[in-house]
């Protein structure tokens, strides 16, 4: 569970429950109209669901948990993976890593390494899984496209509920006394939209923008490691190439290339893939066993 997601939207609502509450000590029957709120919420979905396609709209719901899962991969452990697998590849062979590869449960890195063990050709493989960033990307932006149409109806349901309450309102101006109450009740109908739209669904949206971006940055780490590796690059020479997508350059990150018994497990071993545990301590860990990398 990603806790600044999490801390965030509740947050924020206990902000705003207490600023209710310390206005009125009727403030739950006063902002409460569960009308209002089936008006907002449920016009946004179905006029979202109008508007992009139904298969889209049905996958929508495992795109939004990623906004509240931790953080997956980041580029620092998929460079360290990587070195790893270049340093196997140097000692023992590109061959050597089929074992190793078959323990990798990222699905981009096992197939690319799985492609360059097969001996395919560097333009075939940089096409294939560029194809696969590419549609990986639109799916993405499908799943935000859908928080943000979401974010931008709510407030236009919002004002529609408001102005539904101000005709019934004015409907009924023989009788004085309801005008005041009416007038609470149909404007409640555009806070609702405004918060529906500005604390839910927007932010969402940009959270999923930023899951988005990480997961592409890692994946083209992936692609432009595996094919130096194929290539025969250096250890070094990958860890150079790959450190230029960490801010800085990666200089706050210090990953092992070369060391008595790294712990990449070689073709006999059942060890997953590791990265050596980092000498200097004083340095950002990147060489840590990632969870994301181990098999299922």
């Amino acid at each position: 569970m990603d806790r600044g997601t999490v801390i965030g939207l509740t947050a924020t609502m206990g902000l705003l429950a207490w600023i209710m509450l310390a206005g009125s000590s009727e403030a739950m029957s006063v902002f409460w109209r569960l009308p209002s709120l089936a008006l907002v919420i449920g016009g946004a979905i179905l006029v979202t669901m109008a508007a992009v396609p139904l298969v889209r709209f049905r996958a929508f719901g495992s795109m939004l948990r990623k906004a509240f899962r931790e953080q997956g991969p980041n580029p620092a452990e998929c460079i360290a993976v990587l070195i790893a697998l270049a340093e196997l590849a140097r000692r023992e062979g590109l061959l050597s890593l089929e074992r190793s590869v078959a323990g990798l449960k990222d699905g981009f890195l096992r197939r690319a390494m799985q492609m360059a063990i097969d001996g395919q050709d560097a333009n075939m493989i940089e096409s294939v899984l560029q194809t696969e960033l590419e549609s990986t990307d639109l799916r993405h932006v499908g799943g935000r496209d859908i928080l943000r149409s979401m974010g931008n109806s709510a407030p236009v349901f919002g004002m529609i509920g408001t102005l539904i309450g101000l005709v019934i309102m004015l409907g009924r101006m023989d009788d004085p006394s309801t005008i005041g109450p009416g007038m609470a009740v149909a404007l409640l109908t555009t806070l609702y939209g405004l918060l529906f739209a500005n604390v839910v669904c927007l932010p969402l949206a940009r959270k999923l923008g930023h899951r988005s971006s990480d997961e592409l940055l890692c994946k083209t780490i992936m692609l432009k490691g595996v094919l130096a590796i194929q290539r025969g690059d250096h250890p070094r020479m990958v860890e150079q190439k790959l450190r230029a997508y960490l801010p800085d350059g990666g200089e706050d990150y210090e990953f092992i290339r070369t060391a008595p018994e790294p712990s990449v497990p070689s073709a006999g071993q059942d060890e997953s893939v590791v990265a050596e545990e980092p000498r200097n301590t004083d340095k950002t860990s990147a060489t840590r066993k990632p969870s994301w990398m181990e098999a299922a």
